[in-house]
Parts: C-alpha cells; sequence; structure tokens
C-alpha cells in the first residue's frame, strides 16, 4: 500500500517519466502561444525549488533564488541537458521520499513553526503544479498522448 507521501508526489496524475519523456529539443524549448516558459524552463524552476527544499540547501537558495534568476536565462543546448535535468529532477523526488520515512526526519523544525512534513507538502503542491503546466504545453504542442 502506497504512503499518503508516495501519494502526493506521485498519485493523481500521468507518471512522473512518463509525463517528461519522449520529448525532442524543439518541443523542451518551445514557447507556444505566446506562453512565458517553456517545458524546460518549468521542469528548471521546479527543480532548482525542490534541491533548496529537500536538501535545505540555504547557499542555493541565497545565490540562485534570492538574487538569481527563477527560470533558466538561457534554453539547453542539446537533448543530453534536458535528459540531464529529468534525472536531477526524478532524483529528487526520490530523496524527498526518502524523507518521509523518517519520522524524526518529518517532525524536524527547519523554520520557526515548520517541520520538514510541511515543507514536502509545500513540495508536493508545487511540483503538481509545475508539472501541470508542462502537460498542458505538451498538449499545446501535440506532444501528450490521447
Amino acid at each position: 500500500m502506497k504512503s499518503r507521501w508516495d501519494h502526493l508526489f506521485y498519485g493523481e496524475f500521468a507518471d512522473r517519466r512518463a509525463l517528461l519523456s519522449g520529448l525532442t529539443l524543439e518541443q523542451v524549448t518551445a514557447r507556444p502561444s505566446g506562453q512565458t516558459h517553456s517545458i524546460f524552463d518549468e521542469l528548471w524552476h521546479a527543480a532548482l525549488w525542490q534541491t533548496i527544499m529537500v536538501d535545505r540547501d540555504e547557499a542555493l537558495y541565497d545565490r540562485l533564488w534570492q538574487s538569481g534568476p527563477r527560470y533558466p536565462q538561457q534554453p539547453p543546448a542539446n537533448l543530453s541537458e534536458w535528459t540531464a535535468l529529468v534525472e536531477d529532477f526524478l532524483g529528487g523526488l526520490e530523496r524527498a521520499l526518502t524523507c518521509t520515512r523518517s519520522p524524526e526526519t518529518l517532525g524536524r523544525e527547519v523554520n520557526p513553526g515548520e517541520t520538514m512534513a510541511d515543507i514536502l507538502s509545500g513540495l508536493a503542491v508545487h511540483n503538481a503544479y509545475h508539472l501541470g503546466k508542462i502537460v498542458a504545453l505538451r498538449q499545446v504542442l501535440g506532444a501528450w498522448p490521447q
């Protein structure tokens, strides 16, 4: 039986690997219909935030989130960069789930009045939002299975 956390990070919609696979470099960099962000942009943003939250990386937060861009400044140069980003994101999901298997980790206060469980709940919602945007972009591009 899947845990509540498995459901939050992997349930309710398409398998994450399937959702992010089968795309060309042209598709992951396209901004159809005047969209502000591409599929690559959405995943880059989600992967960065996920790393900051799961790893509790304050230096990365300060360097790239507080003072830097929240979306990439350049598209990937090749499909290998996209593949590496997908693997980074999926690895971050696994690290998040590893955190959920420890009641001590979940209960640890990471900010005043905020536990790691609170952080992970918010992260699941954040990921779902950006993955939903990726599905919508794929649909507009005709790159989503019917």
